[in-house]
């Protein structure tokens, strides 16, 4: 798994149905609940750490199981805490609107010929932009060793390796 990913994923499919499959992972889940917790809603599984180990950018691994005729596909969707996830994005939202509407403004008053000392702040949104940046890849290293945990406590209550992409 590699730091450029930002929310890992994988694909696998099964033998068997859904609800066999679900009950498989929570099972194998809850052995090792004094670290992970499950969450269960039909045809989801949200498989997060055990909140005494929680921080900040712990990941969580989100399971869809949908039933095709006589096989199960699992998509996993590896990230972190959706509210972690929606401050990056509204973040990088944010700055995005305010770069494009002071660059507008900025430039329109530069080709009139006045004080166009707006466009400055379009360098300091870039530097926001990259903290923002930086600050999201060392929150990801510090949750990667929950996230491999989890990776590998998965593989093990289904006895296959799966490939992350």
């Amino acid at each position: 798994m590699s730091s450029f990913k930002i929310r890992p994923r994988f694909k696998q499919e099964l033998r068997g149905t859904k609800e066999h499959i679900e009950q498989k992972i929570i099972d194998g889940m809850k052995k090792k609940e004094e670290m992970f917790l499950v969450h269960h809603v039909p045809g989801h599984l949200y498989i997060k750490i055990n909140t005494k180990n929680q921080h900040f950018w712990s990941p969580q691994l989100h399971l869809t199981l949908e039933q095709e005729s006589d096989h199960v596909i699992i998509r996993g969707l590896y990230g972190p805490n959706p509210t972690v996830w929606a401050i990056f994005f509204f973040g990088y939202v944010a700055l995005g609107i305010l770069s494009l509407f002071l660059g507008m403004w900025g430039l329109t008053k530069w080709s009139l010929g006045l004080d166009a000392s707006v466009l400055w702040s379009l360098p300091v949104f870039a530097c926001i932009a990259l903290i923002l940046y930086l600050s999201a890849q060392a929150g990801q290293k510090l949750g990667a060793q929950q996230l491999f945990d989890i990776h590998h406590l998965y593989e093990k209550i289904m006895d296959d390796h799966i490939q992350v992409k």
